[in-house]
Formats: structure tokens, sequence, C-alpha cells
């Protein structure tokens, strides 16, 4: 099991890197959000986290930008440069760049296809952020000029709304799998950010829908089809579906699960118990105790994912 560790700076990922679970354990860095493939600062700034952690890294992840498509011409000369640096850093760590900003899918994957025969440089495929993008695509064409996730914010939604979310969340998962097989057809390693997610979902404290676990659902105050809840864009059969294709169309492939805490409480077991004694509010340690209990399980499913197809070229870490 390795880690995703979020790192602003150099120094800043020297002190994390004490976190890692052994020094073979294999580490993506993500780094800052504001750096742009194409801007000559953050090019330096990429390249001095990849010559001082050339060898111990496995990857670094930055986001995708608009520029990918309405710029394309200087994106893909500031790859192929920004590839002829990397170049020249022995054991060098992959530069992915994640699928963040809600491009059009086939613009993030055409793009890649332009840069196949560069080495250094791929694509992090994060499902939720894919998923989220289509389901409002999907569901604006059934209600024009509506948003899915403005929904959430409805106290009573009405049942006959809950038959346009299902068609748009199951288009939306759909189209992640055709992300995973077009990116496959290049023959590139690619980098996945793994969670659930659902348009209607208010259970991140950042109010996202996504990042969710692939093992809850979202509660209705109503019956719809003899239940009172709707299962997630994904689920655990999902995430196996997804698991499956990125294993047969890509092959080298790494995971990342990529969940967030929530104000969920679970209460200390009795190795732990102990160590919060003398804790007269013991708030923040339940919700941590819930939030390992939560990626510890998401965590197993991924592994049983990653056994039903395994083969020599797949990568389970970092998870």
């Amino acid at each position: 099991m390795g880690a995703e560790m979020h790192a602003g700076t150099p120094e800043q990922l020297y002190g994390l890197m004490k976190f890692r679970p052994s020094e073979e354990a294999p580490v993506v860095v993500h780094l800052a959000r504001d750096l742009h493939l194409a801007d000559v600062r953050s090019q330096g700034r990429i390249l001095d986290f990849a010559s001082r952690f050339a060898g111990r890294v496995h990857g670094l992840v930055i986001h995708d930008h608009a520029d990918m498509a309405w710029h394309r011409d200087d994106c893909l000369r500031a790859a192929r440069e920004m590839e002829s640096r990397l170049a020249t850093i022995d054991r060098c760590p992959m530069l992915l760049i994640e699928y963040a900003v809600g491009l059009e899918p086939n613009t993030f994957a055409g793009f890649f296809g332009s840069i196949r025969d560069l080495a250094r440089i791929s694509a992090c495929i994060d499902i939720g952020h894919v998923g989220i993008r289509q389901a409002r695509a999907a569901y604006s064409e059934i209600h024009p000029g509506q948003d899915i996730c403005a929904l959430k914010s409805h106290d009573d939604l009405p049942p006959r709304v809950i038959e346009g979310v299902e068609t748009a969340v199951h288009a939306a998962a759909a189209t992640v799998l055709d992300v995973v097989e077009n990116l496959g057809a290049l023959g590139k390693p690619v980098h996945f950010h793994l969670h659930d997610a659902h348009p209607l979902s208010t259970f991140s404290p950042f109010g996202v829908s996504d990042h969710l676990s692939f093992l809850t659902e979202i509660p209705l105050r109503f019956d719809y089809r003899g239940r009172r809840s709707l299962p997630l864009m994904f689920g655990p059969a999902g995430l196996g579906r997804i698991v499956a294709k990125a294993t047969q169309a890509i092959g080298r492939v790494s995971f990342t699960l990529e969940i967030h805490p929530t104000a969920e409480r679970l209460p200390l077991g009795e190795d732990a118990a102990p160590l919060f004694g003398h804790w007269r509010d013991k708030t923040n340690a339940e919700q941590m105790n819930h939030w390992l209990s939560v990626l510890a399980r998401n965590h197993a499913l991924l592994l049983e994912a990653i056994k039903a197809v395994s083969s020599p070229k797949t990568s389970p870490g970092p998870i």
C-alpha cells in the first residue's frame, strides 16, 4: 500500500515522505493546483520536484487546464518542451495531468493522443470528476438549462425528477469506461483517482458531489422503486468494471483512493481507546476513526477488484 501526498513545495514533501508506509512504498505527489503546463514558472517548479525526488516518487500530478482545448497548440508545444527537460533527469517520475476542470472527455483523451510518443507525460483519470461532468451534460439534455447538482439543495425533490437523475448518472458511468478505453489505445501508463460520486450527494464537508466511499448510497425521503435510497454512480460493481477495463485496456496502471472524510463518528475500539482516555471530547478521534474504517473497507474492495483481473502489468500501488 503506497500513498499520494499533497505538497506545495519540495520542502513540504521532504517532511511528508517520512509518513509513507515503507521506503519501498510507491508514492505519487499531487502538486499545487495553480500549476499550468504551459506556464514557464510552473514548469520550473515541476522540474524542481522531479529532479529532487527522482527515483523516490512514482509520479507528479498536476491539474489539466481549459487551454488544452482553447490553446491546444501552445499546450502541445509546452508538453514537448517539458518532455525534453524531464528526459535529462535520471529515474524521472511521470508527469500526470489530471482530469479536473471539466473538459469534454474526448478533448481530454485527444490531447494525450497527440502526445502518445512522449514517454514521461500521461494522464490521471479522476473518475468522479469525469462522472459528475457527464451527469451534468446528460441531465441538461433532458432538462435544458437545469443543473443536476443544484437539485441537492432542494429539501423536497419530487419523485418524478429522480428518473432523469438516474438516467444521467447511468450515462456518466458509461462515459468513464469510454475514457479509459480511449486512453488505453495509446499504450501509455495511466494513474487513477478512485472515488464514488452522485449529483445529489451532500456527504462531503467541502460541498462537492464526489470523493465518496463506494460503499454508501444516497438517502431519499420517499419510496422510489421500493427503496428509500439511490445507488451511487459506480458502487462496488462499477469499481470492479473500471479496474477490469483499466487493466485490460491500459495494463500499466496505478490507483489512489481519494475519499473525503465526513462528520460521521465511529467509537474507538479497545486498541485505541486507552490512547484517548484523557480527552474530554472524543469527536475528532471518533471522526478520524470512522474515516480510517471507510478507507480500509474501500481498500479491501479495491484489492478484490485488482485480484479478480490481476496481470503481470498491473501495479496496485499507490493506493
